[in-house]
């Protein structure tokens, strides 16, 4: 699982748990406090109700038929009382007098229960013993809606218990407002809950894509690529991030500086045993012809030598680049033509046609030198290859957003034992003819320039004779 998904599951996860606990436990208290709310409410009605009916009794004017008619008026009347979500229409409110053996005197709902016996009922018992009466039952056992509280206030007359007086009230409003309030309370939570998923998801994608832009950074590195260290934060990421290119950069100047002096022992190596051997030689007897032929084998591989000398400073500074400095936008095209032109002498001196197809007006951005320095580079191995009286060909051919340079020359090509090896430092093919090496620096130098500009270059075969360079750049411009 990725880390971000890890993160994602564990917020989802902590967050959803807590909601539900705190959801779990507000809906309880909110159906607590609903109840604590109505009970008090209860309490005021029974102790106001008890007060008036002691008045009368006092006054012995108490009469249950006036009770009966009033209440039952109030429980005939229809009317609309919107109370925020909810229509009340009806009054549900129960009312019941009992005298100070619990026998019933008054009961709203049941005229026929004047006479019953209530004193068992714990509101009732309880009250009549002076403590405070309430209860809440089920008017069907199976139902929790069905429950209806009680609550019941002393009828005093002369400080004196004389009968007790319920008020009792059916949960079904209350558990609309509940129902309503669970509703919206679990709509919040999961809206809420939401609001934190998707603010996590932000939050860990950025917490997250530096992780990705340092371990692309890795495995670009880890597959040879010219990148540079993504930009980074100042968190520990970032400074993760600054010791892996520390380190990167001292492991690759200790491999560079052994691959260097390993390959370029092995390479001067061979031009100074044949030095070696030639000028032992020259202290025999032999033909003038053959003293000159030995003396220019040591001047050609002691310019090899120099040659070798010259060419890796400039590999070097490239090959440290890790992005190039001097970037500008330039028409390749005309970058190509000037190339050409500098190249017409040594063209002209090996009688080599040259044809050029360069219609196009796209630019590359790049470091102009460079990118002269890698043109020149293949257009001279095709020189080099190609015999006298050959033929060249350079095109430009666009696919935009990549530019293509095509060099078609009309050598023997590439050997097939060499076609991995071309581009390695060091590699060199002898030339036709003069079956001299070059100090197989300049494909490699060309291949690094490429890199450098985000670009790549092979060179290939072609079906018929000759093999073809291209080299590959992004470009802008129509």
């Amino acid at each position: 699982m990725r880390l971000a998904l890890k993160i994602l599951f564990w917020v989802f996860l902590i967050t959803g748990t807590g909601f539900y606990w705190l959801t779990h436990g507000m809906l309880d208290s909110i159906k607590t406090r609903y109840l604590e709310g109505v009970e008090e409410t209860l309490v005021d009605h029974a102790r106001i109700l008890a007060a008036m009916v002691a008045r009368d009794m006092e006054a012995q004017q108490f009469s249950s038929m006036d009770l009966h008619e009033a209440f039952d008026r109030a429980y005939g009347s229809r009317f609309n009382s919107q109370i925020y979500d909810l229509n009340k229409t009806g009054v549900d409110l129960r009312v019941y007098i009992t005298d100070a053996r619990g026998i019933i005197l008054f009961d709203s709902a049941r005229r026929a229960a004047i006479g019953e016996d209530y004193s068992n009922w714990r509101d009732v018992h309880l009250t009549l013993k002076g403590q405070y009466g309430a209860r809440a039952t089920r008017e069907d056992a199976n139902k929790e809606s069905s429950s209806v509280l009680y609550v019941a206030a002393p009828i005093l007359i002369k400080d004196r218990i004389s009968g007790v007086l319920t008020v009792a009230k059916p949960t079904t409003s209350i558990n609309r407002f509940l129902e309503m309030a669970q509703a919206r309370l679990k709509l919040q939570s999961l809206v809420t809950v939401g609001l934190i998923t998707l603010l996590s998801i932000l939050v860990i994608t950025r917490i997250t894509r530096p992780v990705k832009h340092l371990t692309r950074y890795a495995n670009d590195v880890g597959s040879g690529k010219k990148v540079q260290l993504p930009t980074l934060d100042n968190t520990e990421i970032g400074d993760m991030g600054r010791a892996f290119e520390n380190m990167r950069v001292a492991l690759e100047d200790r491999k560079y500086v052994e691959t260097y002096i390993q390959t370029l022992t092995h390479e001067i190596k061979s031009p100074l045993s044949a030095i070696k051997g030639a000028a032992e030689l020259l202290d025999e007897e032999m033909p003038r012809e053959q003293k000159n032929r030995f003396l220019g084998n040591i001047c050609n591989e002691s310019d090899r030598i120099k040659h070798l000398v010259d060419r890796l400073p400039a590999l070097a500074a490239v090959e440290a680049m890790k992005s190039i400095n001097q970037k500008e936008s330039l028409v390749f095209s005309t970058l190509v033509q000037e190339v050409l032109e500098q190249m017409r002498p040594v063209l002209e001196a090996k009688q080599i046609s040259l044809s050029a197809q360069l219609e196009s007006n796209l630019e590359v951005d790049g470091d102009p030198l460079l990118l002269k320095l890698a043109v020149s580079n293949l257009l001279q191995n095709s020189v080099d290859f190609s015999p006298e009286n050959g033929e060249i060909e350079v095109i430009l051919i666009e696919v935009p957003p990549v530019l293509t340079l095509e060099i078609r020359d009309s050598g023997p090509g590439i050997p097939e034992y060499a076609v991995e090896k071309i581009f390695n430092k060091f590699f060199s093919l002898q030339r036709p003819g003069s079956q001299k090496k070059s100090t197989g620096l300049g494909l490699n130098l060309v291949r690094e320039i490429a890199e450098l500009h985000q670009g790549r270059v092979t060179l290939e075969n072609r079906s018929g004779k000759g093999a073809c360079a291209r080299l590959s750049l992004g470009c802008t411009g129509t």
